[in-house]
């Protein structure tokens, strides 16, 4: 199946600094057995990371993956774009994910991520560190394959 990574990041996306998590994303879906692009980088903002999600989905990917752009700076707006792009929350994938996270740092309570379903695809929103995207990534995997196998009417 395939994924989708996006970082969500200004000074990525501006050639400032090089993005750091998406290839920890990217090179973990690929391990699993994904088939997964290189990350696509984007400024902060809901309605790049709106946009950045649409492409991902009509692209094909059954699983996207953001990286970024979750905290409570005033740009970090992704959980905002996610929220116009999924139709469906999976509050309890993000809860567990600050739950074991916070296990590592109590930064981890300071994510303001989502997860959710469209009709075709389950997105999560991770933290920017690469450090927290390593850490979040077993879960993601762990539950992904049901999730989509729901979507696509599988029983339970």
């Amino acid at each position: 199946m395939r994924a989708a990574v996006v970082t969500v990041s200004d000074r990525s996306s501006a050639g400032a600094r090089p993005d750091s998590s998406g290839p920890v994303a990217v090179a973990a879906l690929r391990e699993a057995g994904w088939e997964c692009e290189d990350a696509v980088v984007v400024p902060d903002g809901a309605d790049s990371v709106a946009a950045a999600l649409r492409e991902a989905e009509d692209a094909g990917a059954r699983l996207i993956v953001t990286s970024g752009g979750t905290g409570v700076a005033p740009r970090d707006r992704t959980p905002e774009g996610t929220r116009t792009v999924i139709e469906r929350e999976l509050p309890g994938i993000m809860e567990e994910l600050r739950r074991s996270g916070a296990a590592d740092t109590p930064m981890a309570l300071l994510t303001r991520g989502v997860a959710g379903v469209t009709a075709r695809a389950l997105v999560v929103n991770l933290p920017g560190s690469p450090r927290g995207v390593a850490s979040g990534i077993p879960l993601v995997l762990r539950v992904a394959g049901h999730v989509i196998s729901q979507l696509d009417g599988g029983d339970h």
